[in-house]
């Protein structure tokens, strides 16, 4: 029971794929985590590094993470950490996963409301969102900090 656990806390970058295969329910996201420090000198908070997670859940987490989450949501993943690194056309790549416990929406940045469903129950995934294609799972560029949208400082 050698296991890495981690909690990230971040935002969904890619709309959750749902896949019903011979083993049961499965769906992934893309969760972006970027660290924010206040800048003493220019009395700002600063954007600093952002990892990116494939997530993945599986079963009833799976169906509900289907139903329930979109595209910039705000998000508490809790699950086991992995980390690959393969080669692919000559050059090594490196990829961080997390095989979720437990997702839920970070109600430090806002509001949901809780829907419990019965076991079995069939949910519609992505409710209000369109269905898109399958999204590319590489690494996107670095935006620029000019086009940030600045979160607001936490109140303590």
């Amino acid at each position: 029971m050698n296991e890495t656990m981690v909690c990230a806390v971040g935002n969904v970058a890619t709309q959750p794929v749902y896949r019903e295969l011979a083993s049961g329910a499965s769906a992934r996201f893309r969760l972006a985590v970027t660290a924010r420090y206040w800048d003493r000198e220019k009395s700002t908070w600063t954007d600093g590094h952002t990892n990116f997670f494939t997530v993945w859940a599986n079963r009833q987490l799976a169906t509900n993470t289907a139903a329930s989450l979109n595209v910039g949501d705000p998000v508490v993943v809790q699950g086991r950490l992995k980390v690959r690194t393969e080669v692919r056309e000559g050059q090594s790549w490196t990829s961080a996963d997390i095989d979720a416990v437990a997702i839920g929406h970070d109600l430090a940045r806002g509001t949901s409301a809780f829907r419990r469903t019965k076991p079995g129950e069939t949910v519609t995934a992505g409710v209000g969102a369109p269905q898109q294609p399958e999204p590319s799972w590489e690494t996107p560029p670095a935006e620029p900090a000019a086009q940030r949208r600045p979160e607001p400082a936490a109140v303590m």
